[in-house]
């Protein structure tokens, strides 16, 4: 399995085959963009008064017809709207717990397109909800759904391609359908103003991707981790008459594949993230980088409701610029080391963030590009962030990793749906929280080891060691010796460095 780039670079790395799998996973990830911030929109508060003065004429802007229009989510219970976020981001958080054993254990496969069908499924039964109580235990299984389905496809087409494809597919094609979904759901929801209607729709794309089971293939190199040589061969050699080139007559020899098989049984449990010092200070610094980036990005997107302007432009304007976020984090993945590129991108999303103090009264516009410049930067580092924990954990329990620092991601997003109530002690104080949270990640950063051009690890034994500052140590002068000393015996001086 060291040799696995190796043993299938026969295939080459942009044939037919690959260009079909590209393709397919891209549109699998729509389901996934489609809904990511829904809760901008299903629970979009009208403007209104608790106390309505006489004969007066109000009238309801953004969505006509919301969910606390429908179940009266103002007032003394607009506590329930936060609620509802949080329940939503649960639900993602529980099925990044659930999906990621599941997908190390049963296949990348099975966990994409279950996820794709609860996202359908649930949208479709969510326009039904009579009551808010029901409408928020289907939204935590979208929720549930919702990020397990892009960690799943991430991680199935970063294994299935190999060389710059992967870096392409990863760090530009998959975000940018990913962002073209987002962006889908400002002109639907435009479009639609009922939200019975509008979660509907919304299920659309799940369904439409449900067929595609039986043109995406298992990932060959999770198979040869799991034991199952003749399954990845047999994928192989299709691949290979697909491509029109010849496979080798064995492509895999057991002598490569023995230290993976040994620990498919034993590196399934979430608990062995933690097992080992090194891949234990790894996982506990890149959940807390994702715990960041979460609060960053949906926080973020939440405080563009607190901005003059048109929150429809508003919500567009902030998709659109993670379009450009994607194709630098692109460029950065290509050519530059990890930790430099996402050290880099992270500083540039802070400083901004901390600019918006000075320019939050008096210069809408500036704000603005401030907000769409620190957009850039969290999403761009955020890009960087998939490709980096990708390529630092091993393939036996990669989906595992991937999962619980989505998890963790999700416990930001969690807390940032209360993030807009520290306005209450100054307006100042989110954007001071987001930019001394990407602070943090770029100095947790320092100690990652760096992935770029080196193979993905496929045991634990293969992953990099985390980066530690050595301090040199004064050597300490020995003592003057006589000159009896010094012409009985040579000098010898020993100095001792960390």
């Amino acid at each position: 399995m060291q040799d696995y780039e190796v043993s299938v670079a026969f295939l080459g790395t942009w044939g037919p085959f690959q260009r079909r799998v590209f393709f397919l996973l891209c549109v699998t990830c729509v389901p996934s963009g489609y809904q990511t911030l829904s809760v901008m929109f299903l629970l979009a508060s009208p403007s209104h008064h608790c106390h309505i003065p006489t004969h007066s004429n109000l009238s309801q802007d953004w969505i006509q017809a919301s969910i606390p229009t429908q179940f009266n989510l103002v007032c003394s219970d607009q506590w329930k709207q936060p609620l509802t976020s949080l329940v939503f981001f649960l639900g993602g958080l529980s099925g990044c717990f659930i999906s990621g054993r599941i997908s190390d254990r049963f296949g990348r496969k099975p966990v994409l397109f279950g996820s794709v069908a609860i996202v359908s499924v649930f949208s479709g039964a969510q326009a039904f909800a009579p009551s808010w109580p029901v409408f928020t235990a289907l939204y935590f299984m979208i929720g549930l759904g919702q990020l397990s389905g892009y960690i799943a496809v991430f991680v199935l087409g970063s294994e299935t391609l190999t060389g710059s494809t992967r870096v392409f597919f990863s760090n530009l094609a998959l975000p940018f359908v990913f962002v073209f979904a987002i962006m889908l759901l400002p002109a639907t929801a435009y479009l639609v103003r009922e939200w019975r209607y509008l979660s509907l729709f919304m299920a659309v794309p799940g369904l439409a991707c449900i067929p595609l089971w039986w043109l995406v293939p298992e990932s060959s190199r999770w198979l040869v981790s799991r034991g199952r040589l003749q399954d990845a061969e047999t994928l192989l050699r299709s691949a290979a008459l697909e491509n029109q080139v010849e496979a080798p007559r064995v492509i895999f020899l057991s002598s490569n594949v023995e230290r993976t098989t040994s620990e498919k049984d034993e590196s399934l449990s979430f608990l062995d993230l933690l097992r080992t010092a090194n891949i234990r200070y790894i996982t506990l610094m890149l959940w807390l980088i994702w715990f960041s980036a979460g609060i960053n990005y949906f926080g973020l997107s939440f405080n563009i409701s607190i901005l003059s302007g048109n929150p429809y432009l508003n919500y567009f304007l902030m998709s659109v610029v993670e379009l450009p976020a994607y194709a630098a984090s692109w460029l950065a993945a290509r050519s530059f080391p990890r930790r430099l590129s996402f050290i880099s991108l992270a500083l540039l999303g802070a400083i901004a963030l901390l600019l918006i103090q000075i320019t939050l009264h008096g210069h809408p516009a500036f704000t603005l590009s401030l907000v769409l410049l620190s957009k850039f930067g969290i999403v761009a580092s955020t890009g960087l962030l998939y490709v980096f924990t990708g390529e630092l954990f091993p393939t036996v329990i990669r989906n595992t990793a991937m999962s619980s620092s989505a998890m963790f991601s999700r416990v930001g997003s969690s807390v940032s749906s209360y993030l807009l109530q520290l306005v209450v002690l100054s307006e100042f104080l989110p954007w001071i929280v987001v930019g001394s949270l990407s602070l943090f990640s770029v100095l947790l950063c320092l100690f990652l080891p760096e992935t770029l051009r080196q193979p993905l690890p496929d045991t634990i034994q293969q992953m990099g060691l985390v980066q530690r500052f050595r301090w040199p140590r004064v050597s300490t002068p020995l003592p003057k010796k006589s000159a009896k000393d010094q012409t009985s015996a040579p000098e010898i001086i020993c100095t001792t460095h960390l």
